[in-house]
């Protein structure tokens, strides 16, 4: 499974937004992160501990987002397993999980602030402001706290994400099909079925 588990320069629910390169310090140190449940640091929580984190660009209308350039998302390449977490597992081949979060801690946050009587926070505004995918939200709000550097510890996937540009990228089947083994146990298993489907076959017929 690809997971979008965050996007930077979008206003979030929190009030944040995350600025490009706030995760590299954290991934170059981190290589153990989970896909988690909903945020369940649990072991039935846990949907894969086999998971790749990397950044990379994307564009904002490919998410379907109605702004030119580019977001940087934190994705998440997962082996998801049925046997790990069996409901999360039939979530994502069904295509229902829309929305991801970040597990994440604090390390530099600012205030920006649409007020010149603040120069200081009304220069990070400025520095910010035309780049933010959904800046109508922001000037409705008049501020937005800027992350320029956070540990991620965990990515999840949830009903809806405080940042709503998380989806689920891709879900691809590397499982061999049933029969494609060829051990002695795996020939006896397929003659087996063969055998039952044949008996149910003759039995409609009748």
């Amino acid at each position: 499974v690809t997971s979008i588990i965050n996007t930077t320069f979008w206003y979030d629910s929190h009030g944040d937004v995350h600025i490009d390169g706030l995760w590299k310090k954290s991934l170059s140190e981190n290589k153990g992160l989970y896909l988690l449940q909903e945020h369940s640091m649990t072991f039935k929580g846990i949907i894969s501990d086999e998971v790749r984190a990397y950044t990379k660009a994307i564009s904002w209308r490919s998410l379907g987002v109605d702004f030119d350039g580019y977001t940087e998302a934190l994705v998440f390449d997962s082996q998801v397993k049925a046997a790990r977490n069996g409901y999360m597992f039939e979530q994502y081949r069904d295509g229902n999980v829309k929305n991801h979060s970040v597990g994440m801690r604090y390390v530099t946050l600012d205030l920006a602030l649409n007020d010149d009587d603040y120069p200081a926070y009304k220069g990070l505004w400025d520095k910010y402001i035309d780049k933010i995918a959904n800046r109508a939200e922001v000037e409705e709000a008049g501020y937005f706290w800027p992350v320029t550097q956070a540990k991620a510890v965990e990515g999840s996937a949830v009903p809806i994400g405080s940042n709503v540009i998380t989806p689920t990228e891709s879900v691809k089947n590397t499982a061999p099909l049933k029969g494609t083994q060829t051990g002695a146990a795996d020939r006896t298993q397929v003659r087996t079925e063969l055998k039952k489907l044949l008996s149910k076959t003759k039995a409609l017929q009748q």
